[in-house]
């Protein structure tokens, strides 16, 4: 007896209501969040919106003996850009290489699109660099012999007045621990450095002079530093054109100037010093939340042989004063960051200031992908039209629709009334689908390009066959002999178990696609997974549900024969319940005239 207690425990139909509830929930919550993000249509990839096509032109460093230029940095600089892209949100981002030389960039139309050009611009070697100078980013007019404050050398009058000008400019913000320094100096984003380190002592402000002043350039150098003070003076650090040739031609063993913008998102020029560390010695970087502050800052992780690069140059950066105790992070000629630094840091640090999460993630970006091994300048950017992508969606759609009415024309054939419960399920994970793209896109940076939208029409045919599975483990109940209600609920333990097992097999399918493959394919992989997952949330909170209260109905439970559960139809066999037989005398009473 206990066995058959168990079995009606497992097939109990329970209150299908709430189950239908809950997923009315669902739908109006994701519905209205779509509605409140302000975008109410999926994010298109390339193919579909349109976009841009960059193509690079990889070229040896200055000065090498022997080409750089094989597949081996060639893969691995196509892996760094889009790392690179990708890492600022722009999903389904293309990078391929294209023949011995060239990699080609396709980049979806979106709202960082203009911010993932300008970083695959710029991919020359990423360096560390000391900074020796800093003035304003225009032309530096030539000093007359009685201007006041200018000292002995017109270079030392600019490295006095410009932190004090930057000082008026910054946010006043200073770190929470004595071993920050506020500054300016760098880009708006940028205000100090610091880390978990003990401090190292300063040197005294006797002699600061000195220190100050020995690596500034100065006219009684030699001739190679004459002529960068020249083109120091002389660099417009506001005119785009030559920001874009600063860093032409440049070893990372050179002095060198370069531009960045301060907090105040003014430009200023600088003198660097020689390269201290490359991108090669970050191990990682990452915009987070300070959680004392609540600021966004940048934490930067160093290799093995980074840290003690970067401790043994923090250290004697340590010891100068403002602006020598900056280092400049410096990306194709152009500083993207110069903190100060006022103790010896080592594996760990952190990059604080003014920050927004955009502009931390820009820096974080740069920090982590920009050491790629070769040089590579802009050949052409084109802009991609939609138009091809749209006449194919266009076929695309009509071939899904064809395909949906077809299935609903089989249901509405085959299974009749029960039809009615398939296409509502249907239409319920159609809309779930839809909401889910669309919330996907500003959320995890998720487009949906031509093969994702294969991949939405394939799983038509996967909900589709869950249904039928359901269907037609229920009408085997009823040929059994079995009234509606308790034949849904015997039919439902067989049923879900085929179910699970069939939408594992196509998840797992998915998710081996979506590992092993990359570009567009995965669009395919990952539109088919989510609709499998969804499949399995429709049956369970929405179709089994339905079809538990459809059961109660006269039309479904006395079997009408367009309710596609006609017993006759089905070729029922006789009700299983048999009536008793008398306990009396097996033999019937005898017939007077046979006696």
């Amino acid at each position: 007896m206990a066995a058959p207690k168990k079995g009606r425990r497992q097939s109990a139909p329970g209150k299908p209501g709430r189950s239908l509830v809950f997923i009315l929930i669902a739908l109006v919550a994701l519905t209205g969040g779509m509605f409140l993000s302000g975008n109410t249509t999926p994010r298109l990839g390339i193919d579909l919106a349109g976009g841009t096509s960059i193509t690079l032109q990889a070229k040896d460093e200055p000065g090498q003996k022997k080409s750089a230029i094989n597949p081996t940095n060639m893969n691995t600089a196509v892996s760094i850009i889009n790392n690179r892209v990708n890492g600022l949100g722009v999903s389904e981002a293309e990078v391929q290489t294209q023949g011995e030389d060239n990699i080609i960039v396709n980049i979806p139309k979106g709202t960082n699109e203009k911010q993932a050009r300008e970083q695959v611009g710029t991919t020359a070697q990423l360096y560390f660099r000391p900074v020796l100078t800093v003035a304003s980013g225009e032309p530096t007019p030539e000093p007359s012999a009685s201007s006041s404050g200018k000292g002995k050398g017109k270079d030392k009058g600019k490295d006095t007045a410009d932190p004090d000008k930057a000082t008026e400019k910054g946010d006043g913000k200073a770190p929470s621990t004595p071993t920050a320094t506020p500054t300016s100096q760098g880009r708006a984003v940028t205000d100090g450095l610091k880390a978990d380190a003990t401090p190292t002592p300063k040197a005294s402000d006797k002699g600061s002079d000195k220190d100050k002043g020995a690596p500034t350039p100065t006219p009684s150098a030699d001739p190679a530093t004459q002529a960068l003070q020249k083109k120091f003076t002389e660099l417009d650090c506001t005119d785009k054109a030559q920001r874009g040739k600063v860093g032409d031609g440049v070893k990372a063993s050179d002095q060198t100037i370069a531009c960045g913008k301060n907090s105040a998102g003014q430009w200023e020029k600088y003198v660097l010093g020689p390269a201290e560390l490359n991108g090669k010695d970050v191990d990682d970087a990452k915009a987070t939340i300070n959680q004392q502050s609540g600021a966004w800052v940048v934490n930067m992780e160093f290799t093995s042989g980074g840290s003690k690069k970067f401790s043994k140059t923090t250290s004697k950066l340590s010891q100068q004063q403002q602006p020598m105790n900056q280092f400049a992070i410096v990306l194709d000629g152009e500083v993207a960051s110069a903190p100060s630094v006022n103790t010896t840091l080592n594996s760990n640090a952190e990059i604080s200031g003014s920050f927004t999460q955009e502009s931390a993630q820009d820096l974080a970006n740069i920090l982590s992908y920009g050491a790629l091994p070769l040089t590579f300048h802009e050949q052409s950017v084109t802009t991609v039209s939609p138009a091809l992508g749209g006449e194919q969606l266009h076929a695309g759609l009509i071939a899904g629709a064809i395909g949906l009415a077809l299935v609903i024309i089989y249901l509405v054939v085959y299974y009749r009334g029960l039809s009615l419960i398939a296409i509502a399920s249907l239409l319920v994970s159609a809309a779930l689908t839809y909401t889910l793209m669309t919330l996907l896109g500003p959320a995890i940076s998720f487009t949906l390009n031509l093969p994702a939208v294969c991949g939405a029409i394939v799983a038509i045919g996967i909900t589709a066959d869950s249904f039928i599975v359901f269907f037609e483990r229920v009408r085997d109940e009823v040929r059994e002999g079995r009234t509606l209600r308790p034949a849904v609920e015997r039919a439902w333990p067989r049923a879900r178990r085929t179910i699970l097992v069939s939408d594992f097999v196509s998840f797992l399918a998915a998710a081996v696609l979506f590992i092993v493959t990359v570009g567009k394919v995965q669009g395919f992989a990952f539109t088919l997974g989510l609709t499998t997952l969804l499949d399995v949330v429709v049956v369970f909170f929405f179709t089994k549900p339905l079809m538990t209260l459809m059961a109660r109905k006269k039309f479904f439970a006395n079997g009408h024969k367009w309710s596609g559960l006609d017993p006759k139809r089905l070729g029922a066999k006789p009700p299983l319940r048999r009536t008793r037989r008398a306990t009396g005398s097996a033999a019937g009473p005898v017939d007077p005239k046979e006696a």
